[in-house]
This record gives C-alpha cells, structure tokens and sequence, in this order.
C-alpha cells in the first residue's frame, strides 16, 4: 500500500471522526430536549407541550410575529444592503474599507449597548410606522448587517462586477438591468445564504425583544420556561429544527448551483 494511499485513509478517518463529534455535540443536546418535551406527567400526555404550538393563543402569535419579522428583516436588509454595496463596488471602490467597518461595528457592541442607543430613534419609529412588535425589524436589520454583509460580500467577490456591467452598459443597458438582470443572477447563493442567516437570527433574538418591551417567541418561550417548561423545551426544539432545515437547504442549494454551474 502506497504511503499517499494511506494518507489518505487517515484524513478520511480523521473526517469521520471530526464528524461524529461535531454529530454528537449538536444531537445530544437536541435529543435532550425533544425527550424532555415529549415527557409525559401525572397531568399531561406525551404530545401536550407539541400541540400547544399550534392551540396556545400567546405561543401561537409569538410565532407569528416572530415569522414576519423574519421576512421584514430579510427584505429590509437585503434592499439596503445590496444595492448599496452594489454601488460602492461600481463608483467609490475606495469606499469600501469604510463600509466594511459600519456594517461589521453592530458586532463589536454588545446588544443591550444598541438598545440604548437606538431608544431615541425607536421612538419615532413607533411614531411614525408603528408601535407593535413589528418595528423591531428596524433594529433588527442592523443586528444581522455583519453576517449578512460578509456573504454578500463573498458573492460578489467571486465575479467581476465592473467588467460585467461595463459590458451591459456598452450593450445599451440601464443600471436598473446591470442590477436585476446581470449581477443579482451570479448573486442567487450569496443572497440565499444572507437572507438565511438574517432568518435563523431572527428566530434566535432575544434581548432587543426583551429590551424593548415586545413579545417575540424567545421572549415567550423565556416566560413559559418559569411555568411550564416542556412546553419552552418543544417551541426551543421547534425554532432550532427550522433554522438546522433552512442551513441544510442552503448548502443543498448551493451543492446544486455549484454541479450546474461546473457542467
């Protein structure tokens, strides 16, 4: 057996046992809460904390609220930033250090910090749009702008941005078409993977919610922890399973782009 071909074997040993861990340390802990959620007692069934999901009144609008906000926040975060990183690649390319370093900031504060900053600001947010839990994707869209600025930036790193549009606009195009037509196309995987990001944050949020005096799911699974905690222990196994379906989704999607993309 040749020294590479036993190379070999070992690195992929090696990655079967990285796997198996990373497996575990992730699948125990879930497990642990499906078994928890699913624990039957001397006053409830098996499957009382699940259909609380869907029959309890406050879980039920917590998600609700919880999902439209992912939207808002994907929408808005995906309308402010892409163009304008866009634009920054096409006309003030020396611009970009600066805006690497606005978007990345929200990361080097801690959240309770931005609530307070923001108060002021949030105030006439609900005075001008609205005063429900649906202005926190305000908020929000600048919680998510350093994880979703960096896949974005990842995607349009990987074309030529300025030849594509020069080409377009030497063709008669308009800077609307570059946009639409020519570069958000070689943008699918980095826009997919920035909207999912900005949802499974999202899902997961809880101190600006908490902050700012609004009911999203983690705030109402935090409260049912204190009186009833099979059911936090099932919307928690819940929120977790839908981000883990929309992570596998979009490296399946990418898996695909990429073979076609290859063929």
């Amino acid at each position: 057996m040749s020294t590479a071909t036993t190379r070999q074997r070992k690195l992929v040993g090696f990655r079967w046992v990285v796997l198996s861990l990373t497996g575990l340390f992730v699948g125990l802990p879930l497990y642990s809460l499906y078994a928890f959620s699913t624990r039957e007692t001397t006053v409830s069934g098996k499957w009382d904390a699940w259909r609380a999901l869907t029959e309890d009144p406050a879980l039920t609008e917590a998600i609700k609220i919880t999902l439209e906000l992912a939207v808002l926040t994907a929408v808005g975060m995906l309308v402010l930033l892409l163009p304008t990183m866009i634009w920054v690649r096409l006309k003030v390319p020396q611009a970009r250090r600066l805006m690497e370093f606005l978007c990345l900031l929200p990361l080097t504060l801690p959240a309770i910090v931005i609530v307070v900053g923001i108060q002021n600001v949030q105030k006439w947010v609900n005075y001008l749009v609205t005063d429900g839990a649906l202005s926190l994707a305000f908020p929000y869209v600048i919680l998510v702008l350093p994880f979703c600025y960096r896949a974005l930036d990842t995607g349009l790193s990987a074309i030529d941005v300025n030849t594509l549009s020069e080409a377009a606009r030497g063709l008669g195009a308009s800077w609307f078409t570059v946009v639409t037509r020519i570069i958000v196309p070689n943008l699918v995987s980095a826009i997919l993977s920035a909207t999912f990001l900005a949802v499974a944050l999202v899902l997961g949020e809880f101190t600006f919610a908490s902050l700012l005096l609004y009911d999203n799911l983690q705030v109402v699974i935090a409260a049912y922890s204190l009186r009833d905690a099979r059911v936090s222990m099932a919307a928690s196994f819940a929120a977790l399973g839908f981000a883990f379906v929309l992570l596998i989704g979009l490296s399946f999607i990418g898996t695909r782009r990429r073979v076609r993309e290859a063929q």
